[in-house]
Formats: C-alpha cells, structure tokens, sequence
C-alpha cells in the first residue's frame, strides 16, 4: 500500500488531463488548505477548482503550524503548508516542484518527488507508453521546466 502523498501541485496534472497519474501512485493525496484554496480562487471555470471539488481521493487537509525551521525558508504557503503537513506524517511523500520547497523538505529528510518524476514513473511502470506528450501537454498548461531539464528527463526516459 503506498503512504498518502501530499502535494501543492495537482493543477498541473489536473489541467492537463494527467491527474490519474497521482492515483496511480497513492490511495490519496492530501492537498493543505492552502493550496486548495489558492486553486479555488482561480474559480469554478478553471479545470482544477472543478478537480479540488469533486475528486474523492484529493483530500483537502488542514494546515498545521509552521514550525520554525520551515518558516526560515521563506516559501510560499503552498509550498510551506506542503512541507509541515508531510513532516506531522513520517513516511509521506510530497509532491513539490519549487526548488526552495524541496530542498527544505530535503533537509527534514521528508521524501519527494516532483510532478516530472511522477511521469517519468508512470512510463517505467507501463501506465503511460511515452513521457514526451504527458510532460508537454503539462508544459502547456502551465508547468515550467527548462530545457536542460526536461532534455535530461527524456534520455532518462529513453525518448
């Protein structure tokens, strides 16, 4: 059974079209109330507010206190909620991409991975057939990954 994940990225995923991929990975994610309503306030016409609402295995969760060794690194109250919700949870993977957040939830020793590792993933599992379209379609709406990054990802992929 795999450990819940907490994430403060599903628009990505869930933009895209891509959201079963997180399913794929975890029973549920947990989404802080922060992230949820940061995507609630884009509004009911966007994709992902519609997601937040009516998936059963996105669980909304409250946000616990920052401790202070995640308020000292300044990140955003996405990325923040992120990291304290999966350090009150040992053995709980986050989903983060911003730089800042993973390498503080790198030094609590909290794994992780991003959204471009969940594809990459799901490729190596056979539940998609190519990475390629997943990630560009994500690109498409909205994901940032530079060219070295996403060149490196694909021969990684062997695409």
């Amino acid at each position: 059974m795999w450990e819940p994940r907490v994430s403060n990225h599903p628009w990505s995923p869930g933009r895209s079209g891509h959201l079963d991929l997180l399913q794929a990975f975890a029973n549920e994610v947990w989404v802080p109330e922060p992230v949820a309503k940061e995507i609630l306030q884009r509004g009911a016409q966007d994709i992902t507010a519609k997601t937040i609402e009516y998936t059963a295995w996105l669980d909304i969760r409250p946000a616990p206190p920052l401790p202070q060794h995640v308020l000292e690194w300044r990140l955003g109250p996405g990325e923040s909620s992120v990291v304290a919700l999966a350090a009150t949870q040992p053995g709980t993977e986050v989903i983060i991409d911003d730089l800042a957040g993973r390498k503080c939830a790198a030094s609590l020793n909290i794994p992780l991975r991003g959204t471009l590792g969940i594809v990459l993933l799901a490729k190596r599992r056979g539940l998609i057939p190519q990475a390629r379209p997943v990630i560009e379609s994500m690109m498409s709406a909205g994901l940032y990954l530079s060219r070295r990054v996403l060149d490196n990802a694909l021969r990684r992929a062997a695409e």
